[in-house]
C-alpha cells in the first residue's frame, strides 16, 4: 500500500540531509555495510511503532535468524551454537556499528555444514534400509537439541532419509498390489503393462531410496545457486521482521516478483520456467501471452540459449540461476528475444518472440452468473487487491470489479456475492474505490501514521454503482484491504459478511521504499526496496481490525478454523487499540436485515455439509498436532490406514452438489472461442462453485434480503 509515501519520503529526505550518511559511506566498496545502514535508518525513523535496537532486541534477531538458517537442526552442532552465542546480545552493536561480522560467521559455517551434510546423505543412501526396525522420528524441532556429534547428526539425517523412502516405498507397494489385483485396465492399460511382472520389496526399496536421493540432489542444485546476496537478505529480514510481520527487506528480484504480483502483470514472453538438473525447462504457456499467442513452443521444451535481438551471439544458459536465466528472457513490450530450445522430440530450433505486457489472469477478478429459481444473481471472486504501483490509472481491481458490475447489471442480477475468501490484501486505495460503488459518499476507513496523526478517508461521489442486495464472503486468510472492505459494509449495514469467525487481522498498512533513491553515484548497483510499516488503520466506528480481524455477521466453519494462521499467531504484531467513530450513516435501504442474518445462522445450523466440514477441520488440526512418525513399515502401514479411514468419513464434502448453476458473461463466453485454457479454468470455477456451500448459503441470503426500494435497486445509476 502506497498511503503516505511523500510524507515518508519528506521525512527522511530531511533527516538524512542531517545525518552521518556521506558520499563516502556511500562509496564504500562494502554494499552489506551500507546496506545494513540504510535499512536500519530508515526503521527508525519511518516505521510506525520503531523497537529500540538493544540487546533483548538482539537476542531476538538471534534466535529467529538460526531459525531460518536451520529450522529442522540438520546443519549445525551444539558446538557451533556454542560458538554464536557470544553474538547474542551483540547484534544491536555490529547493527549500530555497520559490523557483519556475524553474518560473516554463519554464512561460512553453514556453506561448510551444508557440504558435510552432503555426503552424510550420499553415505546413508548407499545402504538398503530395514523398515522392521521398531524406530520413530519425533518432528518436535523445537525442543530438539543442536547435535553434538557427527555420529548424532548422521542418526538425525537417517531418520528423516529412512522416512522419507519409507513413504515411498509403501506407495509403491500399494500400486503393485493393485496392479495384483487387477486395479489397472481399460484405458489406463498400456503395452508396458501387459509385459509387466511384480519386484521384490528389496527392489521397490532401491527405487524409493534412489527417488529420496534425486529429490535432495534437487534441494542441494537449489542450494547451491543461491549466491551470498541471498543469504544476506535471509539476515536482513531477520532483523527487519523484528519490528513487526509485513515489514520487509526486499533484494532487487524479489521486489520484482512483489509489483508483478501486485499488478498482476510483467513484460515477457509469458511462460513459466523451472530449473531441473541444471536444465531450464518451459512447464507453463500463460493463455494470452507472445509465446501462446506464437504458438512455437510448448511445455517440456527445454531452453538452451537467449539472444537478444541488439546482440550478435546468444548466453548458454545451461547451469545458470534460475533467476539469472528468467532476467535474460525477460525485457520491455516490443523488443525481440530468440530462443534455441530443444523440442519435446529432442529436435532443436532458434525461435523469435517479440516481447509483450502479460497478464496473469488468475491474479484479476472473474465473475460468473448463478440462477437460483428463475431469479439471477451475481458472483464476483477477487484474488487480491491489485493495482499497477507505477500508475494507478492502469488495470486494476477497482476498474475491474467496476466493469464486471456493470456487465452484471446488463443481464438483470438481482443480487451480487463479492468473494474475499483468501484475498490477503493489497492497494488501500482501491477498497475506498471499491466501497464507494456501493454507498453513497461518506468514509471508508481510517487511518493514523506516526507523522500525520488521524486521517479519513473518504468516498466523495454521492452516485452509487449497485445498490441492491449484497453478500461478502470471507475466511481465516482474508486479511488487511479485504478486511477494510467487509468492515465498512460491515458497519455501514451495507452488506451480510459470511465466514469464518473472524478474518486474519491484519490492520496495518505498508509502503514500499525504493532504497536507491538515498544514495547517489554508487557502484553498488540495486540495492532493493524496504516494505515498511507506516499506518494503522481502522474502521469507520473506531475499532481496530489489527489482530481482532472482521467477525462475519454469519459464522460458518471452514478447514482453517482450527488452524492458527492469523495476525495474532505471528511473531511481533502491534498491538490492538481503538480510535474516535468517523461520522457515517448506517445503510437504510434493507428491510428485515436482521432477521436475514438470523434465518443464515439457522440454516447454518442445521447444515450437515457444514457439520461435516466443521468435524473434518478438527481432525486436520490434530493431524498438524501430531510429531511422532512410525520408521517400521507395520506401524507406519497400520498408522496410514487409520488415517485413510477416517479420511473416508470426509469424502462426501466434495462430493457435495448445489441445484445452482453458473455460467460466465457473454463477453467471455465469446473469448471462450479461441482460448481454449480460458474456456477450460472457467470451467473448472464453476463446477467448484457447484460444490460450494458457503456460496450457496450466499446466495440463499440474496434471496431472503429485501430492499425499500426493488426498481431503484435496479436503476441505480451507472458512475461515469
Amino acid at each position: 500500500m502506497k498511503r503516505n509515501s511523500k510524507i515518508l519520503v519528506l521525512v527522511l529526505l530531511f533527516a538524512v540531509a542531517s545525518c552521518s550518511f556521506t558520499t563516502k559511506t556511500f562509496n564504500d566498496p562494502n554494499k552489506d555495510k551500507t546496506l545494513i545502514e540504510l535499512i536500519t535508518y530508515v526503521l527508525q525513523n519511518g516505521h510506525y511503532d520503531a523497537k529500540e535496537i538493544d540487546d533483548s532486541f538482539s537476542k531476538e534477531v538471534y534466535k529467529d535468524y538460526l531459525e531460518a538458517l536451520d529450522p529442522l537442526k540438520r546443519y549445525f552442532y551444539a558446538s557451533d551454537i556454542e560458538e554464536f552465542e557470544k553474538f547474542e546480545d551483540q547484534i544491536d552493536d555490529q547493527i549500530l556499528n555497520k559490523d557483519i561480522s556475524f553474518f560473516d560467521l554463519t554464512h561460512e559455517r553453514l556453506q561448510q555444514r551444508m557440504a558435510e551434510t552432503k555426503e552424510i546423505y550420499e553415505g546413508i543412501l548407499e545402504t538398503p534400509f530395514d523398515f522392521t526396525e521398531d524406530e520413530v522420528l519425533d518432528t518436535d524441532y523445537d525442543s530438539r537439541p543442536y547435535a553434538s556429534s557427527k555420529e548424532e547428526m548422521r542418526e538425525r539425517w537417517k531418520k528423516q532419509l529412512k522416512l522419507s523412502a519409507l513413504g515411498t516405498f509403501y506407495d509403491k507397494k500399494e500400486e503393485q498390489e493393485r496392479r495384483l489385483e487387477g486395479g489397472i485396465e481399460g484405458d489406463e492399460a498400456s503395452e508396458e503393462d501387459a509385459e509387466w511382472s511384480p519386484k521384490t520389496d528389496a527392489e521397490l526399496e532401491a527405487e524409493a531410496r534412489e527417488l529420496t536421493r534425486t529429490s535432495l540432489e534437487e534441494y542441494y542444485d537449489f542450494n547451491e545457486d543461491l549466491e551470498r546476496k541471498d543469504w544476506f537478505s535471509v539476515y536482513v529480514n531477520a532483523i527487519v521482521e523484528e519490528f513487526d510481520p509485513h515489514t520487509f527487506y526486499f533484494a532487487p528480484q524479489d521486489k520484482d516478483r512483489f509489483d508483478m504480483a501486485m499488478s498482476g502483470k510483467l513484460e515477457g514472453i509469458g511462460a513459466r520456467l523451472q530449473k531441473k538438473n541444471d536444465n531450464i525447462k518451459i512447464v507453463e504457456i500463460i493463455s494470452g501471452g507472445p509465446a501462446w499467442r506464437g504458438d512455437e513452443v510448448e511445455v517440456g521444451d527445454e531452453i538452451l540459449k537467449v539472444k537478444q535481438q541488439d546482440e550478435r551471439e546468444p548466453v548458454n544458459v545451461g547451469g545458470m540461476r534460475l533467476d539469472d536465466a528468467v532476467s535474460l528472457i525477460k525485457g520491455p513490450k516490443g523488443t525481440k528475444v530468440t530462443l534455441t530450445v530443444r523440442k519435446v522430440d529432442g529436435t532443436i530450433e532458434d525461435i523469435d518472440i517479440i516481447r509483450d505486457v502479460v497478464e496473469l489472469e488468475e491474479t484479476y477478478a472473474k465473475t460468473s452468473m448463478v440462477e437460483k429459481e428463475g431469479r439471477k444473481y451475481g458472483i464476483i471472486n477477487l484474488p487480491k487487491f491489485y493495482f499497477d504501483m507505477g500508475d494507478y490509472t492502469e488495470r486494476n481491481a477497482a476498474s475491474d470489479v467496476k466493469q464486471e458490475i456493470i456487465r452484471l447489471k446488463e443481464q438483470d442480477m438481482e443480487g451480487l456475492v463479492l468473494d474475499l475468501r483468501n484475498n490477503g490484501g493489497g492497494s488501500l486505495k482501491t477498497v475506498v474505490d471499491i466501497a464507494g460503488l456501493f454507498i453513497k459518499e461518506g468514509p471508508i476507513v481510517q487511518v493514523k501514521s506516526k507523522m500525520e496523526g488521524q486521517e479519513v478517508l473518504k468516498d466523495t461521489d454521492p452516485s452509487v454503482l449497485w445498490d441492491g442486495p449484497l453478500v461478502i464472503l470471507v475466511n481465516e486468510l482474508s486479511a488487511s484491504a479485504s478486511e477494510i472492505l467487509a468492515a465498512a459494509m460491515q458497519d455501514y449495514k451495507r452488506a451480510i459478511v459470511i465466514g469464518s469467525k473472524q478474518t486474519y487481522g491484519k490492520g496495518t498498512v505498508q509502503n514500499v521504499i525504493d532504497l536507491n533513491r538515498w544514495i547517489r553515484n554508487s557502484d553498488f548497483g540495486d540495492l532493493g526496496a524496504l516494505k515498511v510499516t507506516t499506518q494503522k488503520f481502522y474502521r469507520v466506528n473506531g475499532g481496530s481490525t489489527q489482530l481482532e480481524g472482521v467477525k462475519s455477521d454469519v459464522v460458518v466453519p471452514d478447514r482453517y478454523s482450527y488452524i492458527d494462521i492469523g495476525e495474532k499467531d505471528q511473531e511481533n504484531p502491534l498491538p490492538w487499540d481503538q480510535i474516535e467513530a468517523a461520522n457515517y450513516k448506517v445503510w437504510d435501504d434493507y428491510v428485515g436485515f436482521e432477521e436475514t442474518i438470523r434465518s443464515s445462522k439457522q440454516r447454518m445450523a442445521n447444515n450437515e455439509q457444514l457439520r461435516l466440514i466443521d468435524e473434518n477441520a478438527r481432525w486436520i488440526r490434530d493431524q498438524r498436532d501430531e510429531q511422532s512418525f512410525p520408521l517400521n513399515f507395520e506401524a507406519y502401514s497400520k498408522k496410514l490406514e487409520q488415517d485413510e479411514e477416517q479420511a473416508k468419513r470426509f469424502d462426501q464434502i466434495s462430493d457435495y452438489k448445489s441445484d445452482l448453476t453458473y455460467r460466465s458473461l457473454p463477453y467471455e463466453e465469446a473469448l471462450f472461442e479461441t482460448d481454449t485454457v480460458l474456456a477450460e479454468k472457467r470451467e473448472r470455477w464453476h463446477k467448484s462453485l457447484t460444490g460450494d456451500v458457503y456460496v450457496e448459503e450466499a446466495i440463499h441470503v440474496l434471496a431472503d434480503m429485501k430492499m425499500n426500494n426493488i426498481q431503484n435497486s435496479k436503476m441505480a445509476k451507472i458512475r461515469d
